[in-house]
């Protein structure tokens, strides 16, 4: 194990701390030893995965641990279709192990940089009417609690608090490792192209329940949406050359993305002007490995909110928010996806189909009006923010959010007593410890 002190920073630049150590901890024994000595010393204990967060959820003045030497494959049943891995180990590295053993995850979001533990402790999905969030396919952890004990949770052995382990926000102990239940390997037939606006609100269910997994980005002031269709399909696979996906996933979707949205940081008044003038775009048509197409590589950076509301809802919304944006200068796609009910206490899809919208702008780019404005409207209808992602709300606005919102307090007064794992983000959101 090794320390140093130092500064840390998310991925977007917006959140910094300066914990009074960083440790690297290799192993569970390493994990607890390192839990229960900072918890004896009074130091509060964060986990931070690959700083993808927008919020200050994995900041402290304590001690700061980081996984990148705890992320070894342990365990893969092939015939079971489960695997177990170190919560260190980032999704493309999964995904990757995954396909050398014939499996794959039954959905993913559209970037892989997350760790295993970090992309479920904050509730992160993908797309599809029928597919929970990627939590639901836990099926058990061990974890490291408030005092350094380990503690195995299953759905059979503790299922409460299993369940609120599922999605804790990192607020309930330091997650060692993961069982994951997958699904045999399988190809996506990919689409994607421009709709118009106004057509996708109108068959917004048939295109979402039509689909194995459907989402949209709008770009404000535009009239038309790049919709994404994706649907496994028996056939081989159909990929695009090198050079035909270096031009879709990097040349556009990056480069001259980033250009555009540097000619909108220091000209704002341009943005509508430049967003109405972008060409109407191309259709992407492919063949794939599941994962290869539902990620995408990211490499503009900015700033994210995300609320997930009562799928019946979609349309309403949209046409609220297509209302707010109007009047503002906001160039960055706004994206929309769905996804099944799940029975996850903190997850945003709990007891509720949803649909889930997630609003942008470039880094160093002004947000409180915009965010705020989105926050509102989606607060109309029950919304529920992303524990990753930027919001404005508390305990005491959340709490009547979540139906089983005491019963992970109730975990948490359990598994974590005296504090351990809290800090700013965790008393803002959850409230202290109780």
């Amino acid at each position: 194990m090794s320390s140093d002190r130092a500064v840390w920073s998310n991925w977007a630049g917006n959140q910094r701390c300066a914990p009074a150590q960083i440790a690297r901890p290799s192993g569970t024994d390493e994990l607890a030893a390192l839990v229960a000595a900072s918890a004896a010393a009074g130091r509060p204990v964060k986990v931070v995965g690959s700083g993808h967060s927008f919020t200050d959820a994995a900041c402290t003045t304590g001690t700061l641990v980081r996984l990148d030497r705890h992320q070894r494959l342990l365990e893969v049943d092939r015939e079971a279709g489960r695997v177990t891995v170190e919560a260190g180990m980032t999704l493309a590295t999964l995904n990757r192990i995954l396909a050398l053993y014939g499996l794959a995850l039954p959905n993913l979001g559209d970037i892989e940089y997350q760790t295993v533990a970090g992309a479920l402790a904050t509730g992160t999905h993908g797309t599809g009417a029928r597919l929970g969030c990627l939590a639901t396919q836990v099926v058990g952890m061990e974890l490291v609690t408030g005092d350094g004990s380990v503690v195995g949770l299953t759905p059979a052995d503790d299922p409460s608090a299993f369940a609120a382990a599922q999605v804790s926000v990192g607020a309930l102990g330091a997650v060692s490792t993961l069982s994951l239940q997958c699904v045999p390997a399988f190809n996506l037939h990919a689409w994607e192209g421009p709709i118009r606006i106004d057509e996708v609100s109108e068959r917004f269910d048939e295109l979402a329940d039509g689909n194995d997994h459907f989402e949209f980005f709008w770009m404000p002031h535009a009239r038309w949406v790049i919709a994404k269709r994706n649907n496994r399909v028996d056939g081989p696979e159909r990929r695009r050359s090198a050079g035909r996906e270096w031009f879709d996933d990097m040349l556009m979707q990056n480069h001259l993305f980033w250009l555009v949205g540097r000619a909108q940081v220091h000209r704002p008044g341009w943005v509508r002007a430049i967003n109405r003038a972008i060409p109407k775009p191309g259709v992407i048509d492919y063949v794939d490995r599941s994962d290869r197409v539902f990620t995408t590589p990211r490499k503009v950076r900015f700033y994210e909110m995300e609320y997930g509301f009562p799928r019946q809802h979609a349309v309403s919304v949209l046409t609220e928010v297509r209302r707010l944006v109007s009047g503002l200068d906001i160039g960055f796609p706004i994206e929309v996806r769905v996804a099944a009910a799940d029975e996850i206490p903190l997850s945003m899809g709990y007891g509720r189909d949803s649909c889930f919208l997630a609003v942008h702008v470039f880094q160093g780019q002004g947000y409180e009006q915009y965010f705020r404005g989105v926050e509102r409207i989606v607060g109309e209808v029950g919304g529920r923010p992303h524990w990753g992602k930027l919001h404005f709300q508390d305990a005491s606005t959340l709490a009547g959010l979540y139906p089983r919102w005491q019963d992970f307090q109730d975990v948490r007064a359990r598994l974590d007593p005296t504090g351990t794992f809290a800090n700013a983000y965790t008393d803002r959101v959850l409230g202290p410890v109780p």
